[in-house]
């Protein structure tokens, strides 16, 4: 694995969206298999991040966004186009996609209805009981998923939503953790388990080689500890997505900082929503 850097510049939306040139869902080829596409903020503020690595006979996208329809949101034509050039420098037949999620708020499985009735393809519920019976995870909350020639990593990741999972690429060396760790509102549900699943994070992130800790959302601005108010559909001054597992240290040291106070906790890269003991 090579760490390579993100020389990109997201979309981040306009500041009149009626007029707003932003392509649907921006597209941005990592490496050659390993793509990273974000949402526009017009059609949702919420603008997430999606991600689709391919392996040697499997694709995974790993989450669908924020909208249903794909007349305002063409994520299955898109997702098919990547497919097709992948394929035309990779040529095989009975090529799969594979479709999960970080975990199941609407803003990242709107578009799976997009993908129903696809051939070779299989998208799996981002229900609880769902996400149970894919991954069959160990006692220790881990799985791995083979692509083929690219072996996922699968780390259950419940505090933010119970059925969160976490991806390690070691292709990549991206770790991919959904809403429970990105640059803005961390948003807890269960305080306890976001807890273990940070100090999980944390240990596994220790005895991997991550180069990039990358979550769905960019909500904060480059003024340290300061957020973009909710429903912004135009953020110019967005730091980086990426993170640093120095910065995922950082937030277990928040939790054990915050205790059993619920409230709105800033930081310089993060601000922790604590609602519940």
């Amino acid at each position: 694995m090579v760490a390579l850097p993100l020389d990109v510049r997201w979309i981040h939306g306009s500041e009149s969206a009626k007029h707003n040139t932003d392509p649907d869902l921006q597209v941005y080829w990592y490496d050659g298999n390993s793509v990273i596409l974000r949402q526009n903020m017009a059609i949702n503020y919420e603008a997430p991040f999606l991600f689709l690595l391919f392996g040697e006979h499997t694709a995974v996208l790993v989450d669908t966004g924020a909208t249903e329809s794909a007349e305002f949101f063409p994520l299955r034509q898109i997702v098919d186009g990547l497919i097709e050039q992948w394929l035309a420098r990779n040529p095989r037949v009975g090529y799969r996609l594979l479709v999960l999620h970080s975990h199941g708020h609407g803003d990242h499985v709107a578009g799976d209805g997009q993908f129903a009735g696809r051939a070779d393809t299989t998208v799996v519920d981002a229900g609880l009981a769902s996400v149970r019976a894919f991954f069959g995870f160990d006692e220790d909350g881990l799985a791995s998923l083979d692509l083929g020639g690219r072996v996922l990593e699968c780390i259950a990741s419940p505090g933010h939503h119970e059925a969160a999972v976490t991806y390690f690429d070691p292709w990549t060396g991206f770790l991919l953790t959904g809403d429970t760790v990105y640059p803005g509102r961390l948003y807890v549900q269960d305080w306890a388990a976001f807890g273990a699943t940070i100090d999980r994070l944390v240990d596994f992130a220790g005895r991997r080689p991550v180069s990039h800790v990358l979550g769905c959302h960019i909500e904060m601005t480059r003024e340290s500890g300061v957020d973009y108010p909710i429903r912004t559909t135009y953020q110019p001054d967005e730091p980086p997505l990426e993170l640093s597992v120095a910065q995922l240290r950082e937030i277990q040291s928040a939790i054990r900082e915050i205790g059993d106070r619920p409230g709105v906790h800033a930081f310089p890269s993060f601000v922790v929503y604590h609602r519940s003991v």
